[in-house]
């Protein structure tokens, strides 16, 4: 066994000689190692020990990462399809394992068994439940946890579509879309892996965690042991989440801001932290913090710094100046919503030009209808994202080209076991490399299979071959770059937008081929960069490669297969399942998450990107994006080497900068706030000032927070939420952040609805999310969206007034009108306050009304309608 070693290690070399190390520490054979680790972090966490005699692939791992995998895949499947989503992640598995592994090590016999008709033997209980096992299991059910993507598929071919599938073509779709990056994994394992440079940010905070929950430390005066400390944070986490997650839901989003402003559009659209800019707004709850956006403890402080400074520029520069100048028609629209509209502002509706028996446009029903038209938010969005692509790509050849060409001759060279850090060569010399044809076997036997579900059962997926092997071919260019940036700064981009667009413009018109590409594209990309992730955690853990190859492989096929069967009988056994209009009004099954997924089929599929962002559509500029993300990097290495001395410029970023609206739209303001804020406090002050303290328990006390705040929201899930057992109602228990008109259009006349709510627009009492009268809820009885607040006032003689009428009384409960028609009717005594909130009023509307009771008859009376803004 290496001897332990946890201190920070000599002053890094430069990555050119840091491939080759120098020699100070002496292991059991007597040959000298150091921790020659270029990474600070890595070096403070990662302790270099191992021992290669640990059992691993034992009956415990077995056992308790297969039920592991089993229960999330179905548990996350199966509610992902309810109104109330439930999401439980491996966090949870990988706490409630722990004790079970420990007991069955108790309680399991040890002898030896035979296994009959072979010479392999074994035994239930190879002695204790060590950390390696345990590293495993988590695997198993991280896979479990992470969700099939191309099950989305198959809901919107069944349910939206209302067309058969043949369920053979439908596992082979989840089974191919989760294995087939597996395949090109092993080709880029040298670089992401094997590289010490590629440090994984997120892997350290499972390592902390492991070293917490496994290793044992001597007590000293004063001083807590990590394994205490991570009970503390989780329990304390466990108990406050209580709070946010049922009692005060409100305190995940305060803006002050709307709460001194309660009548002011622009006041509430600075403010709102859910709809707005969020000046001034922050949540106190560790699900607002790293919901969306994922622990700022994992992520270290220069990215931190890149993203929060893409989106100051983005958010309070670029955005206000396109908005406020009504570029795009910005003012017709909610400030911050994904929602499409047509040209009067109101929901596009996607019935009026498409064909259903053809699933294709109508041309001529859409030149009579409207181009598509987006907040100017999502407009900008869409084009960030097309710069964060190509700034990725010129980002890594200018500044990680030369270090990259440099670690591909050294991997092929004869030098190649010198090749690496101290884990490296501990990995190489204590266990065998997984051969390189498993991940070419793997590859082949995914692309047949897929190639047969695409171009076989009648072609029901409408994705040709060669869309395929195109989709295969943008996943294996972007996964490097991509992952070296995903290895370094814990951010990832994805390819959905891409490969969307792609598509969209080589096979308009087929929303099942655009979804099936898409799909293809941007999960064997991900999926590959998961697979080398998890091998990056097995080689801080020291898990022998093929028992981590065999453990994924196996997970992802167990999940895979879970997931379908889950959905096929979802699919298959609940009547009219996603169909709102015709559920139950009490029905859960509203496929929310699916419902997005099909409209994107339409968006991009059927009106397609051609009449989106050329001269054909509204947002022809956002192509520039392309052109300004490639060559923004340009200036900033010119400046790195011209001024090789100033370090801090080549901590600038641009394909963080891009992307650091990529969360968006379901990341809001508050989100990014208290995301960068706990970020700076910890990765920046802490990590400086007290390195010690932070050495020992920055990630546990990430682990500890994710653990208490997902287990606690299970159990409020299943305890409240499931039995529909609601909390007294006050101020504080609306989840929502109290700014209601944060989603008002500015522009005169125009009402936006922002969401499909139930009777009266969703969980307000009139318009949804946005709170009482207003907000996000939308589609409702009275419209929701945000609309004006509108005041009846039945009123003898007087009143300051908009419109006035007088009219004259038959003593019968007659209606009388201002304007235009509308659909409004109130009745009340006399000094009776009506408030609606209105969907379609202009000044010039007609509001009906009827005459209040005990009015005497033939008598003159002046009637006022009020309105105030």
């Amino acid at each position: 066994m290496v001897s332990s070693l946890e201190t920070t290690g000599p002053k890094p070399k430069p990555p050119e000689q840091m491939l080759e190390s120098n020699i100070v520490i002496t292991d059991e054979e007597g040959e000298e190692e150091e921790n020659d680790t270029p990474i600070e972090e890595v070096r403070l966490t990662v302790p270099i020990t191992d021992d290669p005699s640990q059992p691993v692939l034992t009956f415990r791992t077995w056992f308790l990462g297969m039920a592991s995998c089993v229960v999330l895949a179905f548990v996350n499947q199966f509610f992902g399809y309810r109104s109330n989503q439930l999401m439980v992640s491996s966090v949870v598995a990988q706490i409630v394992t722990l004790p079970i592994g420990k007991l069955m090590a108790t309680t399991l016999p040890t002898r030896k068994f035979r296994l009959l008709g072979t010479n392999w033997s074994g035994t239930l209980n190879p002695g204790p439940f060590n950390m390696k096992e345990h590293v495993l299991i988590t695997i198993f059910a991280n896979t479990g946890a992470g969700g099939v993507y191309a099950t989305n598929i198959i809901t919107i071919v069944k349910a939206f579509y209302h067309r058969d599938l043949n369920p053979a073509a439908a596992m082979l779709l989840t089974q191919t879309t989760q294995l087939l990056g597996y395949g090109w994994a092993g080709m880029f394992r040298k670089f992401l892996v094997d590289s010490p440079y590629m440090w994984w940010p997120s892997n350290l905070v499972q390592v902390s965690l492991f070293r917490a929950l496994h290793e044992k430390e001597e007590k000293r005066e004063g001083r807590q042991t990590r394994l205490r400390f991570f009970l503390i944070v989780f329990f304390t986490s466990f108990v406050y989440y209580i709070i946010p997650g049922y009692l005060f839901p409100s305190i995940s989003s305060l803006s002050f801001v709307c709460w001194i402003w309660k009548r002011s559009v622009t006041a509430q659209q600075i403010g709102s932290g859910l709809h707005g800019l969020g000046i001034g707004s922050f949540g106190l709850d560790w699900s607002t913090v790293a919901g969306f956006l994922g622990s700022p403890l994992a992520v270290p402080f220069f990215a931190i710094a890149n993203f929060f400074g893409g989106f100051l520029v983005f958010f309070y520069i670029i955005l206000p100046i396109f908005y406020w100048s009504n570029a795009y028609e910005a003012n017709k629209f909610p400030f911050y919503t994904a929602k499409t509209f047509d040209h009067t502002g109101q929901r596009y509706n996607i019935t009026r030009i498409l064909n259903q028996k053809t699933f294709d446009i109508d041309l001529p029903a859409y030149e009579d209808y409207s181009k598509l038209y987006l907040s100017v938010m999502f407009a900008l969005i869409y084009g960030l994202s097309f710069g964060t692509l190509t700034a990725t790509i010129s980002h890594v050849a200018l500044f990680d080209g030369k270090f990259i060409w440099g670690m591909w001759k050294k991997v092929t060279s004869a030098t190649k076991d010198k090749f690496g850090d101290v884990h490296t060569r501990m990995m190489k010399k204590n266990y065998k490399e997984v051969p390189q044809w498993w991940f070419v076997a793997v590859l082949v036997v995914s692309f047949v299979l897929a190639l047969y579900a695409c171009e076989g059962f009648n072609k029901q997926l409408q994705l040709p071959w060669w869309g395929l092997l195109l989709a295969c071919a943008i996943a294996f260019t972007f996964t490097l770059p991509i992952g070296v940036i995903l290895a370094t700064t814990n951010q990832q981009m994805g390819l959905n937008v891409i490969t969307e667009l792609i598509i969209g413009y080589l096979y308009p018109g087929k929303p099942l081929a655009n979804v099936t590409f898409k799909t293809y594209g941007y999960m064997s990309m991900s999926q590959a960069l998961y697979f080398v992730g998890d091998f990056k955690l097995g080689h801080y853990m020291k898990i022998p490669p093929r028992s981590m190859f065999l453990v994924q492989l196996v997970a992802t096929m167990v999940a895979s297969t879970v997931c379908f069967g889950t959905t096929w009988w979802l699919l298959s056994s609940i009547e009219n399942i996603c169909n709102t209009d015709k559920l139950p009004k009490s029905s859960p099954w509203t496929c929310p998450g699916d419902e997005v997924f099909y409209n994107a089929s339409i968006i991009w599929g059927v009106i397609g990107p051609g009449r989106m962002f050329t001269s054909k559509g509204v947002y022809p500029g956002m192509n520039w994006f392309f052109l300004i993300g490639f060559l923004a990097p340009v200036p900033v290495w010119f400046l790195a080497r011209k001024f090789p001395e100033k370090k801090w410029i080549k901590q600038i970023h641009i394909p963080l900068i891009f992307s650091a609206t990529s969360a968006m739209p379901m990341a809001k303001a508050v989100h990014y706030w208290s995301w960068v804020v706990v970020g700076v406090i910890f990765n920046y002050y802490i990590f400086r000032k007290y390195k010690g303290w932070w050495a020992r328990h920055n990630y546990i006390l990430s682990a500890g927070l994710d653990a208490g705040t997902t287990i606690m929201g299970v159990l409020v899930y299943f305890a409240f939420q499931n039995n529909n057992i609601s909390f007294p109602n006050w101020w504080g228990s609306e989840n929502t952040d109290h700014c209601p008109l944060a989603q008002c259009p500015t522009e005169r006349g125009i009402v936006a609805g922002s969401g499909k709510g139930g009777r009266d627009g969703g969980d307000g009492r009139f318009g949804g999310r946005g709170g009482r009268f207003g907000g996000g809820g939308g589609g409702g009885r009275f419209g929701g969206g945000c609309g004006r607040f509108v005041s009846l006032r039945y009123k003898l003689l007087g009143g300051l007034a908009v419109r006035r009428k007088e009219v004259k009384t038959t003593g019968k409960n007659e209606e009388h009108h201002f304007g235009r028609r509308m659909n409004l009717l109130g009745q009340g005594s006399k000094q009776t306050l009506l408030e609606h909130n209105m969907r379609d009023l202009l000044i010039d509307s007609e509001i009906p009304f009827k005459m209040p009771q005990g009015l005497v008859r033939g008598t003159t009376y002046q009637c006022v309608c009020k309105i105030r803004w």
